[in-house]
Order: structure tokens, then sequence, then C-alpha cells
């Protein structure tokens, strides 16, 4: 079928035309599948019709649900093509939902005994007649494109039927489009990935199309809230019963073998006896959750620190409640449950009746995750519809008639009965969309706002709002039924597809300027493009559903072209309950690996780019929490500030940057930071060795005072004889005056001839005993610089050069760049190479700076000591004369990068003696590699807190 004669009027992006000249290239390498990943406002629909376009056949859109389905559509109408929603495919365009597809029969899935039925004759079987005659009409529709539009949906059970249609459809070309980044899916999903489209074709990244332009930039917020009074006396309720068996847990006497006993042997001398670090390492890497929980306990002095381990920033705070259940699994399935001693059989039961405070329980087999009621508190709170109300009043404020402001919710209402012991702490709508509408009606900065819902059942809003709205579409017969509370539905003969668009359009006109939804239906696919303010609710954690929900808020308002969106994710926090900090861990999730601008203008994954002292660890200490929102609620009112934090048209390279963060704990850790990467820095003249330093200078010899030449000599004879003759002949004669002025004419000259001599003689000298000063105090100042800790810096920079000596980095010591943070801490990055050499360089200084677990190879540092006055300079002269005279010795571990075979270590080793140190790599498995490890392992070497993170460049 020709679709030729349709164009879209406008001109297409430069990332769309690279997009189809990508698959256009794929078509031609003889592929018959393929799928783009396009962030969320980029036009993917475009990309996609114009696809289909080129290819000239006839076309099946699949989408995930009607609002999307109505745009697509209508996009096709635009560019002058006919579009259909209907089965039968008689239109060049249809559009239907996965759900038109994906209908399957329940009858048909279970037996007479409701028991799901072995699927292995396939899903095609299984569907309903309507989805069979689907099928059976894109068998008979000829050569066909699909399009796939966000098709992260077929990773469930659409992929799998998709794939067995598609093996009976092998001339048909399917495009696949999303904005779920590839290397975010599972082993399991990328395998179906692969099986369906093969190898992606990756468009740009959010950062590149704000960064050029074609979204605007974003801030990302939160508001920081704990439990409403009733909410917070449940949960400290909650937290007492727990307090009170982890009470009894610690007191020796409540088990036949303590708990702390139990983890003492356990962790600490069971790890000595294995063998230390190399133990350790065994146990984080087979039991990550219990190595951690142990070093928790640690930190708060539960425990004693396990040999070889190391407190990383994950480990510096209070054991959460999933801390206490992993150690509390291994102590009651080890201990407890084998023992039959009636105390322990005791224990287990108080441990049964805690456990459900925190969401567990305790089975014959162990302890079991459940659903936590303190969780369902914290993620339902009702102060969090309080804190989206007081973020928008607020938002208001500082837009005024500008504000169109999304507030995104999981569902329409609560799909769950409460159970009994929530009933009276939780509102039973809790968390929904419906008491999000009711929040903001009920408060009069807000209401006058003309808040709506919609979702894909139902439209509300304030009865002025309704009725406004009512009015507007009139023709529609529409119905106004107040509901109580100042809230009104508002029924007609319409559906989903149309209320959606038209609530749109009176919400982008600023009919109403805060529309409540649903994730399901609006956060995805829909296009609103005046949203500035995004207030997200939901409990999604997912990669796809965090860049669709943000997406909303990302798309350019041509009615604003300065617009900058503002994203809030809403966070309570209970202080005090093991499990006080669940809603917090949802707000990490959700920003681990989503890139943003942090305050400081740098592009970071996490949550440091809401505030660079946020922890993905640990929340803050509540009490800052008024102090935060405020500085929140600043930094949303400051819009241009958010823009000019984006760097709007400068340069990038739309790559990922893997940077270490380092708290040093002694000075000095870091020198000559720098805000960019600068011109080779210059190696030191010299480092530490085993005997005081490398590159000694040359110490100056002594000047020797000459003896009286000969001449002088000989002079010195004539005097003496003409003084004897002069004296003779005076005598002779009688002449007293004649014998003086002789010896005055002969002594004298000789005298002062001498002593001329002399005085040049000694100047000599005293000039080479300065020269001599100067090179020993020259020599004591340079090894007063080697002396102490080194410079993280000169790490680093051996790290970059063994790496550009490897080969396996374009950039070495001169692409090392160093940021101070606010927060005291350093970051580290290799400038201008791509992810993976940046993420090499991250990994191997980590390693360096790490205590010795179990590397291939070490590598020693020596160390000089500080050293004042008269000692000071007599190791300077014992190093110019080349006289012994020992360092200390401290041994970092090879990274393993480096460690695996000779030439690599080889080139590490050179780049390590140029910058910090002399000596040579040590064989670990050697006798004195071994000897190493038994005197060294599970030291740190410098005492730094490291964290690695990842940035955009």
């Amino acid at each position: 079928m020709d679709l030729n004669g349709a164009r879209w009027p406008g001109e297409l992006r430069p990332y769309q035309a690279k997009a189809l000249d990508l698959l256009d290239a794929a078509w031609d390498e003889g592929r018959s599948r393929a799928w783009v990943v396009l962030p969320p406002g980029t036009g993917k629909t475009l990309v996609g019709l114009e696809a289909a376009r080129r290819l000239g056949r006839r076309t099946v859109v699949l989408v995930p649900n009607t609002a999307i389905q109505h745009q697509w559509a209508e996009h096709w109408r635009r560019c002058g093509g006919e579009a259909g929603t209907d089965r039968d495919l008689r239109h060049p365009v249809t559009v239907l939902t996965y759900q038109s597809l994906a209908v399957f029969d329940p009858d048909a899935e279970t037996d007479e005994e409701g028991r799901q039925k072995s699927r292995r004759g396939g899903l095609v079987r299984l569907l309903h007649d309507n989805g069979r005659a689907l099928v059976a009409a894109l068998h008979d529709a000829g050569p066909l494109t699909l399009v796939l539009d966000e098709c992260h949906h077929l990773l469930d059970v659409w992929g799998r039927l998709l794939a067995e249609i598609l093996e009976e459809l092998p001339d048909a070309r399917v495009v696949g489009l999303t904005a779920t980044p590839p290397e975010s899916l599972t082993p399991e999903e990328s395998k179906l990935v692969d099986a369906l489209f093969g190898v992606p074709i990756l468009g740009a990244s959010i950062p590149a199309m704000v960064r050029e332009g074609y979204l605007a930039p974003f801030a990302e917020l939160a508001w920081l809230t704990t439990p409403t009074s009733v909410e917070a006396d449940y949960v400290e309720g909650e937290a007492e019963r727990f307090a009170e068996l982890t009470a009894g847990l610690l007191d020796p006497g409540f088990t036949s073998t303590g708990l702390l006993e139990w983890l003492d042997a356990r962790m600490v001398e069971r790890t000595a006896e294995a063998g230390g670090a190399v133990a350790w390492a065994r146990v984080e890497t087979a039991e990550p959750r219990i190595a951690a929980a142990a070093l928790r306990f640690h930190h708060v002095e539960l425990l004693a620190l396990p040999p070889g381990a190391r407190l990383r920033e994950e480990h510096r705070h209070a054991p959460t409640a999933e801390d206490w259940v992993a150690l509390l699994n291994d102590y009651v399935v080890h201990c407890l449950l084998p023992s039959g001693h009636a105390k322990d059989a005791a224990a287990l039961e108080a441990i049964k009746r805690a456990l459900p405070a925190v969401g567990y329980q305790l089975t014959k087999r162990g302890i079991r995750a459940a659903r936590s009621p303190v969780d369902r508190v914290l993620a339902r709170s009702a102060a969090k519809t309080l804190g989206a109300v007081e973020i928008a009043a607020t938002e208001a404020i500082s837009l005024g008639a500008r504000l169109r402001c999304l507030v995104l919710c999981d569902h329409e209402r609560a799909g769950a009965t409460l159970p009994a012991r929530l009933r009276e702490v939780l509102d039973a709508e809790a968390g929904s969309a419906w008491l999000m509408l009711r929040g903001l009606v009920a408060d009069p900065r807000t209401r006058e706002l003309a808040p709506m819902l919609v979702t894909g059942r139902t439209v509300a809003a304030a009865e002025e709002t309704a009725r406004a709205f009512a009015l507007e579409h009139h023709e529609r017969g529409l119905t106004v039924e107040p509901v109580g509370g100042g809230v009104a539905v508002i029924t007609g003969s319409w559906t989903s597809r149309t209320w959606v668009r038209l609530i749109t359009a009176f919400f982008e006109s600023g009919g109403c300027q805060i529309l409540v939804g649903t994730r399901g239906l609006l956060g995805e696919g829909w296009d609103a493009r005046g949203i500035n303010t995004l207030i997200d609710l939901t409990t999604a954690t997912t990669p796809t559903a965090v860049v669709q929900t943000r997406g909303r808020a990302l798309r350019l308002d041509p009615s604003w072209p300065e617009k900058s969106a503002n994203t809030w994710t809403v966070v309570c926090v209970a202080d005090g309950h093991p499990k006080g900090a669940a809603d917090w861990d949802r707000f990490v999730r959700k920003h681990g690996g989503y890139l943003a601008a942090a305050p400081n203008g740098e592009i970071v994954s996490g949550v440091a780019h809401v505030d660079a002292s946020f922890s993905p660890y640990a929340p803050p200490d509540p009490a800052d929490f008024d102090r935060l929102n405020q500085e929140m609620l600043a930094r949303a009112a400051d819009r241009a500030a958010t823009r000019e934090g984006w760097r709007l048209g400068e340069p990038f390279r739309d790559e990922l940057v893997h940077t270490l963060r380092i708290r040093p704990a002694r000075a000095p850790a870091v020198t000559a930071p720098a805000a960019a990467a600068a011109a080779v820095p210059g190696a030191p003249l010299s480092v530490p060795a085993r005997r005081h330093a490398t590159g000694r200078p040359e110490l100056p010899d002594l000047y020797v005072p000459r003896q009286l030449g000969a001449l002088g000599w000989m002079g010195s004879y004539l005097a003496f004889f003409a003084a004897v003759t002069a004296v003779a002949i005076g005598a002779t004669h009688g002449d007293f005056m004649m014998w003086v002025g002789g010896w005055a004419a002969c002594v004298v000259p000789a005298v002062l001839a001498a002593t001329t001599w002399q005085a040049r003689e000694n100047r000599r000298l005293a000039a080479s005993r300065r020269v001599r000063d100067r090179a020993v105090e020259e020599a004591a100042r340079r090894l007063d610089g080697l002396a102490g800790e080194p410079a993280v810096t000169s790490l680093a920079y051996a790290v970059a050069d063994a790496l550009k000596g490897t080969g396996l980095s374009r950039r070495g010591a001169e692409g090392v760049v160093v940021r101070p943070e606010p927060d005291g801490t350093y970051r580290f990055s290799l400038a201008d190479v791509d992810a993976a050499t940046s993420q090499r360089f991250a990994v191997a200084l980590d390693e360096v700076l790490a205590p010795m677990a179990t590397p291939r190879y070490v590598v020693p540092r020596y160390v000089v000591h500080p050293l004042k006055g008269e000692a000071r300079l007599e190791r300077a002269l014992a190093w110019l004369e080349d006289r012994p005279g020992g360092n200390g010795v401290v041994y970092h571990s090879v990274p393993a990068l480096f460690g695996q075979n000779r030439k690599r270590t080889g080139a590490f080793v050179g780049a390590w003696n140029t910058w910090v140190s002399a000596g040579d790599a040590v064989f670990i498995s050697s006798p004195e590699g071994e000897g190493i490890l038994a005197t060294h392992r599970g030291q740190d070497p410098l005492e730094a807190t490291t964290v690695l993170r990842v940035a955009w460049d």
C-alpha cells in the first residue's frame, strides 16, 4: 500500500533524522526488526510514522492505552494520511492498543479446578476470539510494518505472544519505540528484546536533549515529611515491639547462645581463622547482605571489625530492619532452630511475634519477607498529601497564572481494604488520586487553582470547576454530580479517549491549573506541553516508570520559550523505626541511574542531584527537614538558575563519566584541584624509596684550601735571604736603621702577600660550605615534601598514566580532573574519555585506595617520616652522601585490571614509580607476597572514604 501521499508538515530534528537513517541502514543490511531508544517528549511518534511511511506498507501501530491511541491517529492525520482504530485493518495506518491483541480467554487459561494450564502449546491458542480474529487479520493483510510504541510493555506476556505471532509473519518489518535504556533491562528482558528486535538504535540522552534545547531544563526536588501524629503513634508502637525484641536479643541470657556471641564467632573469629582478608572477601562475595549488615553493626559498636573488612559510605549508619533480619535469619537458621533448648524456643516465639512490625514473618525454614504495615503507612501517609498541597500552593505564588501542575498517583482509589490494625491510622482512600483531589479542594490556596481529577474511569473536580468545564462543552450534555466535600463528578456519554483529550486542552488553556491523575493513564505517552510542575506520589521505582513519569514535564511549551520544570518527589520518613526509611529507599531507587543537573550544575545520577548532602544509604535527620524544604522551595522559585545550571547550548559528548569521590581522613590528601583537565602535570623530582628517596641530588664537593704555591715559596725564600743579607750588612756596619729597613723591605711584602692569599682561600672555603649547606637544605625540603601521606592526586596520576601506557585510555595524567565539593569530598575523574575508560579509572583508583583484600600483586609505598632540627639535616646529608637510611613501607593493591598480566603490571609499576614511590610489584603467591599479605591484610593505606558515582559529560 502506498503511503507516500502523507507528509509531515514540519522539519525533522537532527536526532530524528539520524535515527531514521540508521533504520534505513538496518533494512538495507537485511534486518527486519529494530528498536529505537529516544527520551520522552522527543518525537518518537514522528519517527515511527516516518519510518512506516518510508517503508510504504500497510502499518499497524500498537500502543499501551487509548489516550496514546488517539494521539497517534491524530498525528498521522496531521500528516495528511488516513488512520483507523478498528481491528479490520482496512486503513493504511491502524492504531490499536496492546490489549486489543493480548485479550486472553480466562476460561482457556485454567482447568476445571481453576489451576493454571500448561502453555507449552503456545500463547496464540489461548487468545479470546477477538484476539484470534486480529491475528488472522494480520496474516491476511500482506507484508506489514508493525510499530510497537512504548515497547517496554512487551517485557511480559505480550512480548512472548508477539514473538509467536511474528514467527508466522516472516515478511513483517517491526519497529519498536521506547524511552527505556537497554542497560536497565534484566538479563531475561534483554534476551526477549534481542529476540524481538536485535541491536538497539540509540538516540540522544535526556541531558543531551536538554542541552540542545529540545527538552525543557528541569530540577529534581524533594519534599521531606514525617508521618502525621496518628500515624507516628502507630509507627512508634510498632518500633517498640521490635525494640523489645532487639533488646532481648542483645541480652546474653535471652537465648542459650547470645546473638552478639554468635555474630562474633560467625563474623570475626571464623573470618580470622579462615584467612582474614581473604576469607572476608569471600563472605562479601557470597553473602553481601550479611556482610553489609555486620559492618553496620560494627559502626554502632555492636560487633568488632571483621579482619580484612573496610567500612565504606554505605556502612556508616545505624542498622536497618533489613540488616537486623539478615543477621537474625542466619542466627535463627543456624543457631536457634537446631538448638532444641527451652530458652531458644521461647526466643523463637518472641521473634515470630515481633517480625511483622518490620514486614517479615518467621517460618520453619527461616525469616521471609511479608507486607510491612509501616511501609504501607509511609507510602500512603496523609502527610504526603499535605506536602503536595504545600508544594502546589507555593509554586502558584512563584508562577501565578502560568502554573500547570500535574500530580501523579498510583491509583484512582485505594485498591485493597485496609488491615484492621490500620483502619484507625490511615484514611481508606490514603494514597489515592481521589484523596489528593479532596486535599487540594479543601485548601483555599489550591482550590482557586481549579484542580481536576482524570483517570481511565472518572472525571472529577471542585464543583465550580466541574460546572465551568461542563458549560464549555455543553453540546455534549455533560452532568455535574456533587459527591460531598466540594467535589463533583462529571458524567456523560463519553469515554476516556474523549475526556482525556478535552481535559488536556482545558488544562493547557488554564481552565484548571492542577491536574490529578494516575500513572497508568497520564504517566506515559500523554502529551501536555504546558506542565511545568510535576509532583510524584507514586511508588513505582523501575527505570521505565521513572523516565516516563518525569517525561511528562520535559516537553517544550510554545507559549513559554523560557520554560523550566520542577519535578517533586514527596518522601515520608519515620525516625526511630528500623523500617522508617522505606520511603526514602524508594526515593533513592527512583533516582538511581537517572541523570539530572545538581545545584552546582554538574549532571549526575542519584539523589546527589537533588541535594549534595543526600546519601543513598540513609535519610537526613528529621530535624533538618524544615530547612531542607525551604531550600527546595527557594530553588524551585529560581527557575533562571535551573536553566543556567544546564548550560544550554554548550558542547557535550553525551557520555557517562564514572567518578570517584574521596573524603580524606588525614591531610594532605589532595593537591592542586583543577576545574578542568590541565596540561601534562610535571612529575615530581623525587619519590620515596626504600632508602631515602629517588632522584638523589648531587652534593657539591667541599672546597679544599690550596697550599702555598712554588712561586710563593720561592718569593718567601728570596725575602728571607734578602732579610738575612740586610741584617748582616746592617750588623757589619753597625747601622741599626739599615737592619730594620731590610727587614721591612723584605718581610712585610711577603707577609702581606701570604695574608691576602689566605683570605682568598678562606672566602672560597666559606662559599663552598654555603653551597653545601644550601644543597643539604634543599634535600631536606625535598624530603619534607615527601614526608607523611602522599597526595591522592599523585595516585590518580599514576593510575591514569598506567591506563594510557597499556593502551586502555587515550588520556593519562593530563586528563585527571579534581573538583572540590561543598561537603568536603573531592571528585576525581578522567576527562575526555569514553564511559568504559572513565569507569576503569574510577574503579582502579578505588582499588588502590582500598584496604588489601586478595590482590594478585601488591606494590610498596615507602613512607618518609617527618623530622625536625638537626635530625632533619642529618638525614638530608645522609641521602646526599648515599648513606643508608631506611623508610617505613605501606602496601597497596595493584588494581585487578593491571594485575592480569606482567606487561600491564609493569606499566602500572612504572607509573607508580614516577608519581608515588619507588619499588616493584610483588606477586602475592610468592613467599614474600604471602608474608606481606599476612602482615598488611585489611589495613587501610590512606583511611579515605570513597564513593563511586556516575556523571554526564
